[in-house]
């Protein structure tokens, strides 16, 4: 029977030591933040919702993005055990620099729409960690305004080839003059992907007050007043070019880009090049034969092609094939450390984020990027020491299997013959030589043997238990 007796004070009072409150409602709602979910939620809770859902969203059905995510968890990591992970190591190398955390932050378009203090919160919370920032094309701050965020941090710029050829030259020479050292090429662009939710909210640039409008703003007057009281939404790298925010928009994506223009960018870029938006095996081998610094498996975050192929998915293969002679990154759908520690036992050298950076800026500024970084961070390190292994190099294939949810259709053999038929006709537009520095010129699109075989090759998923 147990032995009761009366409370002895004494022994309470320890018991009774109550939290200080904290009076800064800001640092409240990111302390109580522990997930880049919970980020999410406050951004969805404080931003209106055409802004939120243009980073939120994806193309059409948002089928892409939904599997990107679902990869992630759709793993088993395997630790080991007895070994001595007192001292972790996080810190890696990439394109010729040190990161202290094997991620960096994604270019990202419009940033200043989600909060207003965009992408120099951004920089400047990369700069604080340690590790790179990347300024978008179509990014709201300039590239020295970026530059003055970071000066002394690593900045990368990404590129769109835009129709008017010598503004795009134009950015890269800025870029190299303000010491940026890695140049992202983009090639998933050739037009923009069917954004729906941006089109169902009347989505423009910059706003415009609808009654809809009016109505979503009322329960965050915090974030119109921003908008209202700070300098005009604008592409900030471009604003000297002329041109209407929604003429510059059409002109950043031309769909007659080719292996020319990439040879022509890469003579002019003094840094390492990475090429942005590859997803497939055969264009990873061709690049690498091209010899360009990194490729970065990436589908756009699911805003361009729906049902395209799955970044994480692609990366095993991409880098047992190509990765001693490039190095090869991945991005879209991360939303936890245990994503980015799962990449790198796969293969990867380095991951990027997008939206769990722009939810942590649109929860709360740069403290909210801090805390995005902060989250990412304490996940990885977490993980890490449960896979008990000490660094980065230490993360091999044998510590992740990836769960098979999805499963291709078998293809007849008549299919597959014009499939291979179709992949061998020779490609135009290849550049016989990626450094050769010649004026481009301006022609049709065309399917390279890579782009047709993977076309071909395509089939429709089912369900593995259907």
């Amino acid at each position: 029977m147990v032995e009761r007796r009366f409370p002895n004070p004494k022994e309470l009072l320890p018991l009774m030591q109550f939290k200080k409150p904290e009076l800064d409602g800001k640092k409240r709602r990111l302390q109580g933040a522990l997930t880049i979910d919970d980020l999410r939620t406050i951004a969805k809770r404080r931003t209106p919702k055409a802004a939120f859902d243009y980073t939120d969203g994806s193309a059409e059905g948002e089928i892409s993005l939904k599997r990107a995510r679902q990869a992630f968890q759709d793993i088993e990591f395997h630790p080991s055990i007895l070994r001595d992970v007192s001292k972790l190591d996080t810190t890696t190398q990439i394109l010729g620099g040190t990161s202290t955390m094997p991620f960096g932050i994604a270019p990202t378009g419009f940033t200043r729409l989600m909060q207003t203090e965009g992408e120099i919160a951004g920089a400047g919370a990369a700069a604080a960690a340690g590790i790179p920032f990347t300024l978008s094309t179509l990014g709201t701050s300039s590239i020295e305004a970026v530059k003055a965020a970071n000066p002394t941090g690593r900045n990368w710029f990404q590129l769109y080839v835009m129709r008017q050829r010598e503004i795009s030259y134009g950015l890269v020479e800025r870029a190299a003059a303000a010491g940026f050292d890695t140049l992202m090429f983009t090639v998933d662009t050739p037009i923009a992907g069917a954004r729906l939710r941006d089109k169902r909210n009347g989505f423009s640039i910059p706003p415009q007050l609808t009654a809809g409008t009016i109505i979503n703003a009322i329960p965050r007057p915090w974030w119109w007043y921003d908008f209202l009281t700070t300098p005009p939404l604008e592409f900030a790298s471009l604003s000297s070019t002329g041109g209407t925010v929604g003429e510059l928009l059409d002109s950043a994506m031309d769909p007659s880009i080719d292996f020319d223009d990439l040879a022509f960018i890469r003579s002019m870029w003094p840094g390492k090049i990475v090429i942005k938006g590859v997803q497939n095996l055969e264009d990873s081998k061709r690049l690498a034969d091209l010899g360009v610094d990194g490729i970065l498996l990436s589908n756009h975050g699911g805003r361009q092609l729906d049902r395209a192929p799955i970044p994480f998915h692609l990366l095993p293969d991409v880098a047992r094939e190509v990765g001693g002679d490039v190095e090869v990154m991945v991005d879209t759908g991360i939303m936890d450390g245990a994503d980015i520690v799962a990449s790198l036992a796969l293969g990867a050298k380095f991951t990027l984020i997008g939206r769990a950076y722009l939810y942590g800026l649109m929860a709360g500024g740069r403290a909210g990027v801090d805390r995005t970084i902060a989250i990412l961070s304490e996940q990885i390190v977490r993980t890490m020491k449960l896979l008990e292994v000490a660094s980065i190099e230490e993360l091999t294939p044998a510590h992740v299997t990836q769960l098979q949810r999805l499963a291709p259709r078998a293809v007849s053999a008549q299919t597959a013959a014009v499939a291979e038929q179709a992949a061998s006709r020779p490609a135009k537009g290849t550049a016989s030589s990626a450094g050769a520095r010649k004026a481009p010129t301006r022609k049709p699109a065309a399917s390279t043997p890579a782009v047709a075989k993977a076309a071909a090759k395509k089939v429709e998923a089912t369900p593995a238990d259907a």
